[in-house]
């Protein structure tokens, strides 16, 4: 598992995209102390107990190399699930996220299509996209090693990310929101997703996980 934006190519129907500015914000975010949320942080104690996850604030994005040329990005638009990050007591914290993988969104409809077909997501057959944390450390004062399960087209693989705690403040509705950020990368082909592996796609894929999450 590596921990480079670098991947080798994925979706060959991706040309040349008009994703080349948000892909540089997002290798920009990519970057330890790049994200603008983290920066800003939070002097406030953060309170614990479980924070539902808020769809509308939440962003779910996936890296690509396509034949060695450019980096490629796309998102997932559709997460539900719960998580609790506790900084005082890293060891207390869970995250369990389920991605809808029919949401996935590449600015390009008839490439979304064939990313939900057989070759690649085979949503039909495995709509959700699942994590559920095994274990969380500390690694800094507002970071930490997330380790979990992955399970993608029906394969649970066991997978490890970085993250960073990036604050809370009062919700509008008069409860609290509190969010994380979360890179790590996975080979396909460990899931059973080979398609054109060595032709032009990747097999490495990086995932930026920036969560937000309310709690009552």
């Amino acid at each position: 598992m590596t921990s480079s934006m670098r991947t080798k190519g994925f979706v060959g129907l991706v040309g040349v995209s008009t994703l080349a500015a948000g892909a540089a914000l997002v290798v920009a975010l990519a970057q330890p102390g790049a994200s603008p949320a983290a920066a800003q942080g939070s002097a406030a104690p953060a309170k614990t107990g479980v924070f539902s996850v808020d769809a509308v604030h939440t962003s779910v994005v996936f890296g690509v190399n396509w034949r060695e040329v450019a980096n490629f990005y796309g998102t997932f638009n559709i997460v539900t699930g719960a998580f609790e990050i506790n900084p005082a007591d890293m060891g207390k914290s869970s995250i369990e996220v389920s991605i809808d993988a029919a949401s996935v969104d590449t600015r390009n409809s008839a490439r979304d299509d064939h990313l939900k077909g057989p070759d690649f997501f085979s949503v039909k057959e495995f709509p959700s996209i699942t994590f559920k944390s095994t274990s969380v450390t500390k690694s800094g004062e507002k970071t930490f090693d997330l380790t979990g399960d992955l399970t993608f087209r029906g394969v649970t693989k066991p997978v490890t990310a970085k993250g960073t705690f990036t604050g809370q403040a009062p919700s509008r509705s008069g409860g609290t929101n509190q969010g994380f950020e979360a890179t790590f990368n996975f080979k396909r082909s460990d899931f059973g997703n080979s398609y054109m592996v060595g032709k032009g796609l990747s097999d490495e894929i990086s995932m930026i996980v920036s969560l937000v999450g309310e709690r009552k």
